[in-house]
């Protein structure tokens, strides 16, 4: 089954990554940008990785038959340093024209400080002056709850937003449901010891239903598994579930959502490149 990797840091990876994904039916995928694993110092570091982004990734991916989307932002973790991160959204524009760039993201909060939500809002300003979608990131565990709901109170609070234009990112068990209520997309990572696992994925495809809902790997610099989604899909198939259910979870629904993007051209090959 072709399926479409809705946000994977392939920066972090390997090519046998890459040819592993294609091999496993990625056609597809989306990077946002994130943390480097170190706090960058000066503007120019980041238009640096957004030409990585921008230009190497998608290369190096299409060499393998999987056309490569990306996000711009400068990350929760970094928009402590308030002044970098408005040289940082200042800059980002020049890249917006760019084919393969989708829109702002992953932007959101790490861990629910002042000033994260400063940037954070002035992301979202940035998003609607170009009239682009938003991919966010939601805290990690503590501070994940309360982060998610600052989250959609800021976002709520903006009456210009379009919130079917923008994708809640690393949902679980008790942040679902008000991320869907309030008519976001939602998205379920797939980690090995924290977020989500194929099997709870699953369980709340099940209790939630399919509909704005996606499922990715995330695949970054910690613990991962860039091949996570084929394991949902095994996991869906061994519950017994429709292939026409796991294709509109992995295939159809990031489509429909990435579809809102004016950058959004994804033809899907009829044949995988031989590897």
């Amino acid at each position: 089954m072709y399926y479409f990797d809705p946000h994977i840091h392939m920066v972090s990876r390997t090519t046998d990554d890459y040819e592993t994904l294609a091999r496993m039916g990625c056609i597809g995928m989306s990077e946002p940008a994130f943390w480097a694993g170190f706090d960058r110092g000066s503007v120019d570091s980041f238009r640096d990785y957004f030409s990585q982004l921008t230009d190497f990734e998608r290369n190096r991916a299409g060499q393998y038959g999987i056309t490569h989307f990306t996000w711009l932002c400068i990350n929760a973790k970094e928009a402590e340093n308030v002044e970098l991160s408005r040289e940082v959204i200042k800059m980002i524009p020049e890249f917006l024209d760019i084919s393969n760039v989708l829109g702002i993201g992953e932007i959101g909060l790490n861990k629910n400080s002042r000033n994260e939500c400063i940037i954070f809002e002035e992301h979202i300003e940035l998003a609607l002056k170009h009239d682009l979608p938003i991919l966010i990131h939601t805290p990690h565990l503590e501070d994940k709850y309360q982060g998610t709901r600052m989250i959609l109170d800021m976002l709520c609070n903006e009456s210009k937003l379009a919130r079917d234009h923008v994708l809640v990112d690393h949902v679980e068990e008790h942040t679902i449901q008000p991320v869907l209520e309030k008519g976001f997309w939602a998205g379920m990572t797939l980690y090995p010891v924290s977020k989500c696992t194929p099997a709870r994925a699953c369980d709340m495809v099940e209790q939630f239903g399919p509909e704005k809902l996606l499922v990715n790997s995330a695949g970054d610099w910690g613990p991962s598994k860039p091949t996570a989604v084929p394991d949902f899909i095994m996991e869906m198939r061994r519950r017994g579930h429709p292939e026409s259910l796991i294709r509109k979870m992995v295939y159809e629904n990031p489509i429909e959502f990435f579809s809102q993007s004016r950058n959004f051209k994804f033809t899907p090959p009829d044949v995988l490149p031989a590897v």
